[in-house]
């Protein structure tokens, strides 16, 4: 369930641990993982590998069936060094276990990949590090919008299914001469399909300049020649207000306003049902909406409102592709995590 994310100006620090026994990083450890590692788990170091950072609830919605489950398994993980984990100090309450990918799971992800670990860009000193980062708080939320997305797709009776996200630093690495998407997702409802870029925008940043990323969003889809909507989620309805003002003169300013389509959310609605699902009845176009859509939209709804994207249930629309190093660039985990009758059984 997403919802306001804790301010980074809350996180004090890492919180010392109390020590626990870990194995040492050795061929024969890595070596004895073969034996122990379920495609879960394996899936888990590829999302982290990919999203840098998930807590402990995030990891539930995931792929968990409980709490309780998560925690025997991620406690062993952290053991073998497939993950590492810290917990930020905050200044009331206690914040949530933050977990990212240690020595032992690059190692073997790399090699599931036929790659020298070396070669894989990881640095253990890198991942554990964004415990201290400014923008820890901001990977948090945003990474919980798609994790509630995930959860959504998960369920027996879900109407909805995630089928692509893509991180920060690889919409950066395709598209960053032109714009810097918080991240990208495809969501797909019924007959109806969805993609968009998210800027998930935490109250701190100047409204002008939220504004301005719809040049970079112009030029991207004259440049691809797809139009891709940007969802704005923001912390509080009276920002979503002031956002909404910002937004819609940017979008007069440009020469083709039709090639970027946007929509803003607030966090902190309650007169939507389940109002910490990113798919429900919450998004607001900025624009003229028809008779028959008045009012908020669910996330599949959206096309409806924006006529020139064509959303095809069984089409992949082909965003550019840009040239990937065999010895560093892996290809986008699958959203959703491996069906149970693909884990191992007897594990948890």
């Amino acid at each position: 369930m997403i919802s306001n994310p804790t301010p980074q100006r809350e996180l004090r620090g890492h919180m010392p641990q109390r020590p626990t026994p870990r194995a040492a990083t050795t061929g024969e450890h890595h070596a004895q993982l073969a034996g122990r590692l379920t495609v879960r788990d394996r899936w888990l170091a590829r999302m982290l590998h990919e999203h840098k950072v998930f807590t402990t609830s995030q990891i539930v919605e995931l792929c968990y069936p409980t709490m309780r489950a998560a925690n025997h398994r991620l406690l062993d993980l952290f053991k073998w060094r497939v993950v590492d984990r810290f917990q930020p100090f905050v200044s009331s309450g206690t914040a949530p276990m933050h977990y990212v990918l240690d020595v032992a799971g690059a190692v073997a992800l790399a090699y599931e990949e036929g790659l020298d670990p070396r070669r894989l860009g990881y640095r253990h000193e890198d991942a554990i590090g964004i415990a201290h980062s400014l923008r820890l708080a901001h990977t948090v939320g945003v990474n919980g919008f798609f994790t509630a997305l995930v959860a959504l797709s998960r369920q027996a009776d879900a109407c909805g299914r995630l089928t692509a996200w893509w991180s920060e630093l690889r919409c950066g690495r395709l598209f960053g001469d032109m714009v810097r998407p918080d991240a990208y997702g495809r969501w797909h409802e019924d007959s109806h399909q969805i993609e968009f870029f998210l800027e998930f925008d935490f109250g701190t940043e100047d409204l002008g300049r939220l504004a301005s990323k719809l040049y970079g969003y112009e030029k991207l889809a004259n440049a691809t020649g797809i139009t891709t909507p940007v969802l704005v989620w923001l912390p509080s309805n009276r920002r979503e207000t002031g956002a909404r003002r910002a937004l819609a003169g940017a979008l007069a300013q440009l020469d083709r306003p039709a090639l970027v389509p946007v929509a803003t959310s607030a966090a902190d609605l309650t007169s939507v049902a389940h109002a910490g699902s990113p798919a429900v009845r919450r998004w607001l176009p900025v624009v003229d909406r028809p008779a028959h859509a008045p009012g908020r939209l669910r996330l599949a709804e959206l096309v409806q409102v924006w006529p020139q994207l064509e959303t095809l249930a069984t089409q992949f629309s082909p965003l550019p592709q840009a040239p990937q190093s065999p010895a560093t660039e892996l290809t986008a985990p699958k959203p959703l995590p491996p069906t149970p009758s693909n884990t191992w059984q007897g594990r948890r």
